[in-house]
């Protein structure tokens, strides 16, 4: 099976511009990406999917790969699927690995791999939620699962509500998961989502993979035991370089 590894890196991110080249302990954050992805031994191919020549350029001067792609994708998911189309040989899967987690664990890249298997459509991981703090934080995507480990819905809010307990005790009664966002798209899936148009779910909750629900799509989720550390803005560089 061929599963190509794809690294979205956009250059204006509207809260941390240019921030796949900022410094992280003497590496920029997508050299830190691409050395973690790289590792992952079920990627036949790990590229840098860009917008912007200074991210290419950088990535090829520390040896990875670099795709050119446009300017106007609203998602990662747009952009992943220009780069595939540009890879050479056949493709069965796409990993798309956030360009802003430069912590991210070879583990978890084939943690996810490993359900890429039979008709998976669309795979992502999730992990258990055990800190109050994180199951009310609204910047946390939360996703309840159905008996087959697919996601029934994906929320900002936290879900399910659990009517008959007090919130503080919620943690104890239930278990909650979280979005780490990391996905994987079977190729013909990928093509298929990204002609989509954005949903009233999605558009609600800001969260792209309502979109695929919406129209019908299955998204297999696995557990991980790993956490993941995105970083969106300069506030949290400074929080993990202060580590």
């Amino acid at each position: 099976m061929n599963i190509l590894g794809i690294i979205p890196a956009r250059y204006a991110s509207t809260r941390f511009p240019a921030k796949a080249l900022a410094m992280i302990d003497g590496k920029t954050m997508i050299q830190r990406v691409v050395e973690q992805a790289v590792q992952a031994r079920s990627l036949s191919q790990v590229v840098v999917a860009t917008d912007h020549d200074a991210i290419a350029e950088h990535v090829r001067s520390f040896g990875g790969t670099a795709i050119m792609t446009a300017e106007h994708h609203q998602s990662g998911t747009d952009r992943c699927f220009e780069a595939m189309q540009s890879v050479r040989g056949p493709v069965d899967y796409v990993i798309n690995i956030q360009g802003d987690e430069p912590f991210i664990k070879p583990q978890q890249i084939d943690l996810l791999a490993s359900v890429l298997v039979g008709n998976t459509e669309l795979a992502t991981l999730v992990k258990k939620i055990d800190d109050p703090a994180v199951l009310i934080n609204p910047s946390t995507p939360k996703v309840v699962l159905n008996s087959r480990s697919e996601a029934l819905y994906f929320s900002r809010q936290t879900l399910p509500y659990l009517r008959e307990r007090k919130s503080e005790e919620w943690l104890q009664y239930h278990t909650f998961y979280k979005h780490i966002g990391i996905y994987a798209y079977r190729a013909d899936i990928l093509a298929q989502i990204t002609r989509l148009t954005p949903s009233p779910l999605e558009k609600a909750e800001a969260l792209e993979q309502l979109r695929w629900l919406e129209n019908g799509f299955r998204i297999r989720c696995v557990v991980t035991e790993l956490d993941s550390h995105g970083i969106d803005t300069p506030e949290d560089l400074e929080r993990v370089l202060r580590r």
